[in-house]
């Protein structure tokens, strides 16, 4: 018999191989580490083992929203011997589920941390019903709950049955089943929960992270990471701030001479061919990628020999802009939109995004208000003076145009995102940008009274509000001496209480959900992994169960997750000491340390000298 039964913190066994001086016994929620004697040494209890029982939770992160109930029988699990079946016949997923499974497995594999497997053990037989195979890609809409039961079969396999309506629950269920499987590191084998039934499904539909791949750039490998620590966690959503003013890497088919001039280098690019890469490789994982062409601001290099932009990198920058360099679209240029038509159509056959972010952020009245071209249009074409009214007037003359040139392309409608701003106040917005249309990102502060003025309005919200979910907070300025604008530094636990929920209040029907921004300016490749993780995890439990308890509750788990993405190679960031994972609840502070050396300023400013400080 190679099962053993977790009651009362004791672990009946019928021989042991380790030869470890610890074990570990499950004492009001924690597991406690204790000596081990020679009249304990056969019923000691791996540490890894007493979290699957000891908690109400066990390791599973985020925590499972809907009915749990785990078995207290672990059996030994032949890693060499595990198969996962998908529906039957010829389904346009097969492929899919194909790559899910080799994950599977190899998610499985990370899990040894040294010493050599054991032989033997039961095999698993993971089955995957899901009742909508031709589902092939997320929407707000799409239920993404699943249900999984383990139990054993009369001939002494461990069986798995996952059922979901599409891929993407399925996916989220074998993420769970995967967490179930331990190794134990005192009889050096892999252990799996024999009998657990759990119904679950997230509170929020859309769970994002945003990366900003212009400021510096990211490569394709960072971004895959980027994805697997996101899969683990069960976020749905990438949203790419892929292009900025700083440089344009996104190679346009029809608009080549973008990226060509725009790029750091003729390196720093994303193809078509490495864009559908890590499409397909967020699809297999559960994770739409959403492309944001931000405008009209935020344009500049790459933009020189078009005509469409004024003030690009005027100085004093911080006249015209937020950070340099500046650029913004002059709407009065009617040639502008068949430029961006021909970049929608290039996103539009890349994507197929069932939402698009069109940004909309931080737009300078005061650069549209230098440009002689731009006021003169105003006043004599428009009739139109030049204070703020007038000005929205302007943007909403941009917005409508380029949005029914993303439409002609796309050849329906879908949902769009924007920014807070200006546009958004509440004398503006209804006129300009109609609720059944537009979804808002809000990136003020979580009380900020603009959040509940949307709301009241009826305007579907994502919340990113910088003073928690602000993942680049927290660091040296690079534009000036002292702590960049959003400091001080989130940590965990501020990202793990910033409550939807709580923000909305009793309009929390028309909160999609919430998603972490890293802003690059700061961040490159050697930083994006400690920057992002373990936080952007904490938000990911947030929105798939929206708990009531406080973070102290989910400490130890979240210790154990960080560990679990360490073990697929995501750099995260240290939480604690490694003696407080080993001795549950005595570490009631937390101690933080950055990994790698972080990037001072955006390479453009590397490129373009003595542009980026702040002029006395």
């Amino acid at each position: 018999m190679d099962w053993y039964r977790v009651f009362a913190g004791i672990l009946l066994i019928v021989s042991v191989n380790g030869q470890s001086p610890w074990r570990w016994e499950c004492d009001e929620g924690f597991c406690q580490k204790q000596r081990t004697t020679d009249e304990t040494r056969n019923v000691s209890l791996s540490l890894s083992a007493c979290r699957l029982f000891c908690s109400n939770y066990a390791n599973l992160w985020p925590r499972p929203n809907g009915k749990m109930n785990i078995g207290h029988y672990l059996a030994k699990l032949n890693v060499n011997s595990i198969d996962v079946l998908g529906p039957a016949g010829d389904t346009p997923i097969n492929e899919r589920i194909r790559k899910a499974a080799a994950r599977f497995k190899d998610v499985i594999d990370t899990k040894e941390v040294g010493g050599n497997r054991t032989s033997g053990g039961k095999s698993l037989e993971v089955k995957l019903q899901i009742r909508n195979p031709e589902i092939l890609r997320l929407r707000l809409d799409l239920d993404e709950g699943y249900t999984l039961k383990v139990s054993e079969t009369p001939d002494g396999r461990i069986q798995a049955i996952i059922t979901a309506n599409n891929y993407f629950g399925a996916r989220h269920g074998l993420e769970t089943l995967s967490q179930l499987i331990i190794y134990d590191d005192i009889r050096d084998e892999f252990q799996i929960v024999r009998d657990a039934l759990i119904e679950d499904k997230p509170v929020y539909t859309y769970r994002g992270i945003l990366l900003d791949t212009s400021r510096n750039y990211i490569s394709v490998k960072t971004i895959k990471r980027v994805l697997e620590g996101m899969a683990l966690s069960k976020l749905n959503t990438f949203h790419w701030h892929i292009t900025d003013s700083h440089s344009f890497p996104y190679v346009s088919k029809s608009r080549p001479a973008l990226s060509k001039l725009g790029a750091y280098s003729p390196r720093k690019v994303y193809t078509p061919e490495m864009i559908a890469d890590i499409i397909e490789y967020g699809l297999v994982r559960g994770i739409r990628v959403l492309p944001e062409f931000d405008a009209p601001a935020h344009v500049g290099e790459g933009w020189q020999d078009t005509g469409f932009v004024t003030c690009f990198n005027q100085k004093p920058w911080y006249d015209y802009c937020v950070e340099p360099p500046c650029g913004q679209f002059d709407p009065t240029q009617e040639g502008l939109y068949d430029y961006l038509e021909g970049i929608y159509q290039d996103m539009i056959e890349q994507f197929s995004p069932d939402i698009f972010h069109m940004g909309g952020d931080e737009v300078s009245l005061t650069c549209w208000n230098t440009s002689s071209t731009i006021v003169q249009w105003m006043n004599e074409t428009k009739g139109w003076g030049t204070d703020e009214e007038d000005f929205m007037r302007l943007w909403d003359v941009f917005q409508t145009k380029a949005l029914e040139r993303y439409e002609k392309k796309s050849g329906k409608e879908v949902p769009i995102i924007m920014w807070t701003s200006t546009l958004t106040k509440p004398e503006y917005i209804k006129r300009y940008l109609p609720s059944e249309k537009y979804i808002i990102q809000i990136w003020t502060t979580g009380t900020d009274h603009h959040v509940q003025e949307l709301l009241d309005r009826d305007y579907r919200v994502i919340f990113s509000n910088y003073d928690a979910l602000y993942l680049d907070c927290g660091v040296g300025g690079w534009v000036n001496d002292g702590q960049n604008w959003c400091s001080p530094y989130i940590g965990w636990q501020k990202v793990y209480s910033n409550s939807p929920k709580v923000m909305a209040g009793d309009k929390v029907h028309l909160a999609l959900g919430a998603e972490a921004a890293l802003w690059s300016e700061q961040v490159d490749d050697s930083t994006v992994d400690a920057r992002l993780w373990p936080r952007a995890a904490a938000m990911a439990e947030r929105l798939w169960a929206e708990p009531q308890e406080t973070w102290r509750k989910a400490e130890q788990r979240m210790l154990v997750h960080r560990e679990r993405l360490t073990k697929r190679g995501i750099l995260a960031e240290s939480l604690e000491p490694e003696w407080c994972m080993q001795n549950e609840n005595n570490c009631p502070r937390l101690t933080k340390r950055g990994i790698l050396a972080e990037s001072l300023e955006p390479e453009w400013c590397m490129q373009n000298e003595n542009n980026c400080p702040m002029y006395d």
